[in-house]
């Protein structure tokens, strides 16, 4: 076994001395509980109403990650992003600000819709609650050039004092999210001494000098010449000069590297039903804190696919894992392959 107990506490014992940084799309996550028994028809249409029976606002997307690192007892995490000045944007920073989140690194931007996922979760009688269909807000303008510069003023001056970096592009629309091209081309140009790892939904093939993390399908359409996902990642290592690791769900991860034989990282197996809502965003920082307490690559893998099989298992929500999560199951890990 490639993680070991003792590797997983030297991750969690390193972790309150290191900084990381999470440059991204902040989105704030509302979920909305229903009591399906108090569901009513409408007088006006006709329609069930879904009657509301507790909100609760979380930081989502790119927030995601800092619930990660905040759970895994990171001692600073710091935010790189930018809210509207709405009420979205107030809960959004009042959820941050729980967690003794430093927000000096967030701009805000007066004419700007924060980025929102709202989520109804219908609980019936004798049911797990099922997600229905979200509503979502998503900024879909480019994103001006006032707000691009302020954006790369702050990442200038974050830089020297972060252990690490996560970048998180979560809009798809071109520029219209934080992640512009102008900062992607910042960091192809930018020489640094610390782990940076991106993220895309929709551009991971646009960024060079920092490690990647594609699925298999956003590294499929990064290189659509490629007959295989490995393949793509291979040609992505090639092209960014970094690692990359190719997340496989319930496979794993590929480890690839741009002059080394690829390494897969199985997963750890999960019982039971699973939510994979943030899995990815788990295993991004599971893997960064590794990195940041000294683990090797594959090591660093193996973390992160600890900390999403312990985030699956949590339905209804975008879960974290804990490190008395992590230590029960590592050793769980090591009983089944004794066995």
């Amino acid at each position: 076994m490639i993680l070991t107990p003792e590797l997983v506490e030297r991750v969690l014992y390193t972790a309150p001395e290191r900084t990381i940084g999470v440059l991204g799309d902040l989105f704030l996550d509302r979920y909305f509980d229903l009591d399906g028994s108090l569901t009513e028809p409408s007088l006006e249409t006709g329609l069930d109403a879904y009657q509301v029976t507790r909100v609760r606002s979380l930081p989502g997307a790119a927030g995601t990650v800092i619930n990660n690192l905040v759970s895994l007892g990171v001692g600073r995490v710091i935010p790189l992003s930018l809210v509207g000045e709405d009420g979205e944007g107030f809960e959004l920073l009042h959820a941050l600000s729980r967690q003794n989140i430093s927000l000096d690194g967030i701009v805000r931007h007066q004419s700007r819709r924060t980025p929102t996922y709202m989520k109804p979760m219908l609980s019936l009688p004798g049911q797990p609650a099922r997600e229905l269909n979200r509503l979502d807000i998503h900024p879909r303008e480019r994103l001006d050039a006032a707000t691009q510069d302020a954006l790369l003023e702050q990442i200038q001056r974050t830089l020297p004092h972060l252990d690490a970096l996560a970048i998180l592009d979560q809009v798809r629309t071109p520029d219209a999210g934080v992640v512009t091209g102008r900062i992607r081309h910042f960091f192809s140009q930018t020489t640094t001494t610390i782990p940076v790892l991106a993220d895309s939904r929709s551009r991971i093939g646009c960024f060079f000098g920092v490690m990647l993390k594609p699925n298999e399908a956003e590294a499929r359409a990064a290189v659509p010449t490629a007959t295989t996902a490995q393949e793509a990642a291979q040609t992505l290592a090639q092209q960014c000069g970094r690692p990359v690791f190719l997340t496989q769900s319930e496979r794993g991860i590929w480890c690839v590297h741009p002059s080394l034989a690829a390494q897969r990282i199985p997963a750890y197996p999960v019982a039971g039903p699973i939510d994979p809502v943030g899995a990815g965003d788990s295993t991004t920082a599971g893997i960064l804190t590794a990195l940041v307490a000294g683990l090797s690559v594959p090591q660093a893998a193996a973390f992160g696919c600890l900390v999403a099989s312990v985030t699956v298992s949590k339905l209804g929500t975008t879960g974290v894992a804990t490190p008395e999560e992590l230590r029960a199951r590592i050793q769980n890990a090591i009983s089944i392959e004794n066995s």
